[in-house]
């Protein structure tokens, strides 16, 4: 068995090739050409396992090797840092170090997410960029209108809501220009996120997994495609502690000696998972007395934020059971809620449909 170390960048790779007792066989600064990579490890001859840090750019790298039954281990890069630590540190020195730690069994693995999946989760991603942007563009309007003294709400939300600038409105023409340019772009934003959208449903709504999802109070149809495409098999998490850890839903810890102290806001695992579920939590309290109930008794004893979590944990426990029994939604601890969510698209009538 052969052990490669690749250190990935935009347009070239360094790849250290050694043997089971940690001899170097190859050392090479290749361009990121398919053919020249894989004419590296065809030209050894034997079998190999290769390594790359999880950086941007290691979906074509991936697709390329495991087509040429060549297994590669994608190596978690903060994780890796903590334990890779050297003086010296060049790309050549950086593919040793790959190698030798795939030999020792030591690299932190990062998830793979499935080759059919990727594309799917990546344009959800995609649209949240969207929102991020018009959400921009909105507060710009809101920022314009306040130079000029027009930011009541209600002024704010009639232009917003209509798309048009009233006739009356006391502003300059370069002014006029720069807010219509920022409406033409909530325009054209709100075009590409319907658009984006529609791609998807032919691929998640008839989904069993989506249609368990949309049964959960809070969840609807953008978050369950995100839930679903973001976790890409609830399987590879052993128990609900390691999910809600992956979610961020926990607060990691800094402890020694006599000091105790909890690290809030951890950056450890999938932030757009920790979007989701909070934004679960806050329409599950919307619409769902007992969940209302059960989050102002939080709220009584802690602030909003801590609250809010804490339900976006317990919103989290019943995605993870509903996932891992390939059941419906029944109760919120234990309590049969008093509204029900009704059967109508994006919901089927059965899950497996």
């Amino acid at each position: 068995m052969f052990y490669s170390g690749i250190d990935l960048h935009k347009n070239i790779s360094w790849i250290t090739t050694i043997d089971e007792s940690g001899h170097v066989i190859r050392q090479v600064k290749l361009p990121n050409d398919p053919a020249y990579i894989l004419d590296h490890f065809h030209g050894l001859g034997g079998n190999h396992k290769a390594v790359v840090e999880s950086t941007c750019n290691w979906y074509w790298l991936s697709d390329l090797l495991l087509g040429h039954d060549i297994e590669l281990v994608l190596a978690h890069a903060k994780y890796l840092k903590a334990i890779s630590y050297a003086k010296v540190k060049t790309d050549k020195v950086d593919s040793l170090t790959l190698a030798q730690l795939l030999r020792m069994n030591l690299i932190p693995v990062a998830h793979q997410i499935s080759p059919e999946l990727r594309p799917l989760r990546d344009l959800m991603r995609s649209r949240l960029n969207f929102v991020h942007k018009k959400i921009s563009c909105i507060n710009s309007i809101h920022r314009l209108l306040e130079k000029f003294n027009l930011s009541s709400q209600d002024q704010s939300l009639r232009i917003l809501k209509e798309m048009s600038i009233p006739d009356d409105l006391p502003m300059p023409d370069p002014y006029r220009f720069q807010l219509q340019c920022q409406m033409s772009q909530i325009e054209l934003l709100n075009g590409q996120i319907s658009d984006l959208e529609q791609s998807l449903h032919p691929h998640l709504v008839p989904n069993a997994d989506i249609q368990r999802l949309l049964s959960v109070p809070g969840i609807g149809k953008i978050s369950a495609f995100t839930v679903y495409l973001e976790i890409d098999g609830i399987d590879r998490f052993p128990d609900e502690k390691q999910f809600f850890s992956y979610a961020r839903l926990v607060p990691g810890a800094s402890n020694s000696n006599e000091r105790i102290r909890h690290k809030s806001g951890n950056k450890d695992g999938n932030k757009y998972l920790k979007v989701a579920f909070t934004e679960i939590a806050v329409h599950a309290v919307q619409y769902y007395a007992e969940i209302k109930h059960f989050y102002h008794a939080k709220l009584r004893r802690s602030n909003k934020a801590i609250a809010r979590t804490i339900l976006a944990k317990e919103m989290a426990r019943i995605v993870f059971h509903i996932l891992k029994e390939q059941t419906e939604f029944k109760t919120f601890k234990g309590i049969t809620l008093s509204k029900t969510k009704t059967l109508q698209w994006p919901r089927l009538t059965s899950p497996c449909a």
